[in-house]
């Protein structure tokens, strides 16, 4: 299976796992699956600690790595997709989120209910 972490996920997963399900757990450690973090999630956490909104690690590219993630850059074709998505999320980082799980195949691992609208398979955290 090829997961793709929310922004929150990430989060958790490095800092209070146990929000996390079980089942989803088991996922994300199981070392048959890819794990992919985006981008985007670092600029969102980098805007979002900049604000004042959120603490959070500085080195997150390094834990990505560490966790043996892998790193998911955004591409024009990401943005193109996520342009195009009809508005039922107003939040531009989700939004880029579905358009990047969209596009490369991936499963969204997410608690947003409002993600489920779109056209991309997801998994409950």
């Amino acid at each position: 299976m090829r997961l793709l972490l929310d922004t929150h996920t990430f989060l958790w997963w490095l800092s209070d796992w146990r929000e996390i399900g079980e089942t989803t757990r088991d996922a994300i450690a199981d070392p048959g699956n890819e794990v992919f973090v985006s981008g985007v999630s670092g600029w969102e956490i980098a805007i979002r600690k900049a604000r004042g909104r959120l603490v959070a690690p500085d080195n997150l590219s390094a834990m990505v790595d560490e966790k043996h993630f892998e790193h998911l850059p955004l591409t024009f074709e990401h943005a193109e997709r996520a342009a195009a998505l009809p508005m039922h999320h107003r939040d531009p980082f989700d939004r880029m989120l579905v358009a990047q799980a969209q596009t490369e195949g991936l499963v969204l691992v997410t608690r947003d209910e409002r993600i489920r609208l779109y056209d991309v398979q997801t998994m409950a955290v």
